[in-house]
This record gives structure tokens, sequence and C-alpha cells, in this order.
């Protein structure tokens, strides 16, 4: 542990090392994070204001977003503040606790997307005991489910980074502490610890996902036995489900799977699932929902009704 002391911050190299470019990218990112920030905020107070909340994939949902709001606050206000800044440093026990947060939020929100996809596939093949399966003290347990599970895979790569000595160079090729830029400042042969790394983030993520795609392509084939008109709107909301999927996931099996190395683009491609992926899933679900634009609308006309009492 006496090796780990002697590095007590840590300086991020950013995304780009042009200072006009990183104050240009500072406003979009704002302009992102402000858009994260309303989009999610309005779904959160629509379905917690509606009688959506009583149904088990709006249920989801909001928690969905509550996890976007979370994860994106962990990374991207650090990123807004380096990018118009010229020294871009963080202090040692300030990474690992980044490194916590993000692992944590990441890993809740794959395994809400999980919920979400059983959900849909109990609506579509058991839809006569849909209510009965998908009730609250299951919706319950799956979210408690997918913290538990969450906190695990990011206490065991925290405990496993603190184990690892810190002495020589301190400068980060990212714009957050992320467990494979750290490794190659590690001083020592990482070779073991790369194989855990993959193991515990890039497989499991790698397995999820084509469960997921598995449970969309089952769903899929029940729906031949609908009618025109509910297969239509049963596509219409899995097709939202399999975009943020895709969204989400891709990118993250991109930065997981492969071993720490120089020539991976993780820190680009990470943009994807930090930023994009939460800027974009609110449009996803609002604009392809009927429902939930109806219970928006219902939702602020009382809000404003509300203020001109």
């Amino acid at each position: 542990m006496e090796n780990q002391k002697n590095v007590t911050e840590f300086i991020f190299l950013g995304l780009w090392g042009n200072p006009k470019t990183e104050l240009l990218f500072c406003f979009l990112f704002l302009l992102c994070y402000l858009a994260v920030l309303m989009g999610n905020v309005t779904i959160l107070l629509t379905i917690t204001c509606s009688p959506l909340i009583e149904q088990p994939m709006y249920y989801f949902l909001c928690h969905l977003s509550l996890m976007d709001l979370c994860y994106t606050s962990s990374v991207v206000p650090r990123l807004i503040r380096d990018l118009a800044a010229a020294r871009k440093s963080i202090s040692y026990n300030s990474c690992m606790t980044q490194l916590f947060a993000a692992h944590l939020l990441a890993g809740v929100e794959i395994f809400i997307l999980v919920s979400m996809a059983l959900d849909r596939y109990v609506a579509i093949v058991k839809p006569l005991h849909y209510m009965a399966i998908m009730n609250r003290k299951r919706c319950n347990a799956l979210i408690a489910m997918s913290w538990g599970i969450g906190f695990w895979h990011s206490i065991a790569l925290l405990l496993m980074i603190l184990n690892l000595p810190f002495c020589g160079p301190n400068q980060i090729d990212h714009y957050l502490c992320d467990v494979k830029p750290l490794l190659k400042l590690v001083c020592k042969d990482i070779r073991i610890v790369s194989i855990l790394v993959i193991a515990n983030s890039g497989m499991v993520v790698v397995a999820i996902f084509l469960v997921l795609v598995a449970s969309y392509v089952l769903i899929l084939y029940h729906l031949r036995a609908r009618s025109s008109a509910g297969r239509r709107k049963a596509l219409s909301t899995c097709s939202s489900h399999v975009m943020v999927v895709v969204l989400f996931f891709v990118p993250c099996v991109y930065t997981y799977i492969f071993p720490a190395g120089d020539q991976n683009k993780d820190k680009e491609i990470s943009v994807f699932y930090t930023v994009i992926a939460p800027m974009l899933n609110p449009l996803i679900y609002t604009l392809r929902n009927m429902e939930m634009k109806i219970a928006m609308r219902k939702v602020w006309s009382r809000i404003s009704h509300e203020k001109l009492k």
C-alpha cells in the first residue's frame, strides 16, 4: 500500500489537446447535460404524478431515468469543468469515488434494462398472467436485485484497483476515472488483473447483451400470432427498448471486452454511454409513446392550473 501513496492525484489528458476545441465542446457538453437533466426530470415528474406509475413498464422507466440522471451527474459536470480548465486534476480519493459511483450506477442501469426486457417478454408472451407475474412486489425485488448486483460489481472493481500500486506516471488518457485507463498507470504486471476486469465487466456486458437480444427475438417470434394492431403497438414499445439497449450496450461491449491498450478508442466511444444515450433516452421514450405524451400534457396542464390559482 505504500506504493499507492506516491500518487496523490491524477491528471486527465481529456478528449482533445486543443484548447479552442475543448472550449467549444465545453459549451456543447453543457447543452447536452442540460438536455439530460430536463428530459429525465420531465419523465420522472410525468410518471410519478400520473397513474402510469402503477404500470410495471413505466415504474422501471422511472428508475431508468433516475439512473441516467445520477450516472451522467457522476461524470459530465467534472468533464465540463475540465474542458474549461488548463489543468485537469483529480485527487486519488476522488478518482476512486468516481470509479465506484460510475460503475455502481451503470451496473444498476444495465439490470434495470434487463428488468424492462423481462416485463415486455411477460406482457407479450403471457398477457393473461401479466399483472399476477409483474406485481409491485416482484418489481421492487427486481429493482433491489439491480442495486445489489451493481454494488457487488462496483465494489469488486474498486477493491481490485485499490490493491494496485500507482508509483510513477499519473496522467490518465481519459476524461474520467475508469478501470482500463487506470490499469495503464499501474507499476506491476497487470495481465491477470486485465483478465479479471474483462471477466467482471466485458464478459458480463456481452452475456447480458446477448440475453437481451435473445429475449427480443423471442418476443418477435410470439408476435406472429397477434393481430396487426396488437403487433404495431407491441413493436412500437419494443423498438424503443431495443434502441436504448443498442445505444448503451454496443459502446460498453467495445470498451470493456478488450484489454487495456494504447490503440483503443475507449474515451471517444465512452461519450456514447456517458452523454449521448442518457440524452436520447427521454426522446426515444416520449416521442414514440402516445401514453407518455398524453400523461405529460395532463401533468403539465395540472401544474400550470395550480400555479394560476
